[in-house]
């Protein structure tokens, strides 16, 4: 799975109905909120997405643990801050290794390296940067998600690489999930970390596209799921399979690709649901 924020957090929910093993692969270029505060003071990698994927691997949500690493401050110095957030930035500082402090919160909330493991596409702290149709350069997650008319989005610094070994889980996969969630702010930032978007070039595993339920307010504005697809392949990303939400608000265009349609949503239609989401996904196999 390949993604970042809540969308990855139900695709995990959902993999982990059907799959023997597991790896979550997380964007780590956010720089708002809490996220955003940390890594001004800190060289970090983003660790928002990374708590919630860690604590929806963990099945922790309605767990104390995991209830207490989403809790967020109020009325002191640390308002606004996620608990989560701080113990992966203490860990990492203590450590001196963002993915050894990945791993340790994973095992205090009790996930089985054997079965499943979350990671971050890149240990290196990296912006965010899009180029729009117009030549106009953006720079930061925060601000690439409010824009209109991207063309492509890359990492700085150039050339930053992904953990050990988690290009070779990658490659060795039966199944990459990309998506839900935002496509250039979230997918294709984990997607385009070099070595990364070359393991998922180079396996054998059947690569899946979990289309959004709807366009976004600025950056996906007016796309259809064909856009959504051509966006993909523009940064190197070839998709097998297009999953699409049965009467959506998407229309579908010209795909070029495998597309199954599904009923993936929740009643109200605003997100995926998970258990409908792992029904789908378990079919294509």
């Amino acid at each position: 799975m390949i993604g970042g924020g809540h969308g990855l957090a139900v695709t995990i929910r959902a993999v982990r109905e059907y799959a023997g093993r597991t790896t979550a692969v997380v964007a780590t270029a956010d720089d708002g909120g809490s996220t955003g505060r940390l890594r001004s003071g800190m060289a970090l990698p983003a660790p928002g997405d990374l708590r919630r994927c860690l604590v929806a691997m963990a099945g922790a949500e309605d767990h104390p643990l995991g209830q207490a690493l989403e809790y967020r401050f109020g009325g002191t110095d640390v308002e606004g801050h996620a608990l989560g957030n701080l113990l992966l930035a203490g860990l990492a500082a203590v450590t001196g290794d963002f993915l050894a402090a990945t791993d340790e919160v994973a095992r205090l909330l009790g996930v089985d390296p054997s079965h499943a493991r979350v990671m971050p596409a890149t240990t290196d702290p990296v912006q965010l940067r899009a180029t729009t149709l117009t030549g106009e350069v953006i720079t930061g997650q925060v601000a690439v998600s409010t824009t209109e008319g991207i063309s492509r989005v890359n990492l700085v610094p150039p050339g930053v690489k992904a953990p050990d070994g988690l290009s070779t889980e990658v490659r060795d996969a039966d199944q990459i999930v990309l998506g839900p969630g935002s496509l250039y702010t979230s997918i294709l930032a984990a997607a385009v970390v070099g070595d990364l978007r070359e393991a998922v070039r180079t396996s054998m595993a059947q690569r899946v596209y979990v289309c959004n339920l709807r366009a976004e307010a600025a950056e996906t504005r007016g796309y259809d799921v064909a856009r959504h697809v051509a966006a993909l392949r523009d940064h190197g990303v070839e998709p097998d399979v297009v999953l699409v939400q049965a009467n959506g608000q998407l229309k579908l265009g010209d795909v070029g690709a495998d597309v199954v349609i599904a009923d993936m949503a929740r009643p109200h239609g605003m997100a995926h649901d998970s258990t409908k989401l792992a029904v789908a996904l378990a079919g294509l196999l």
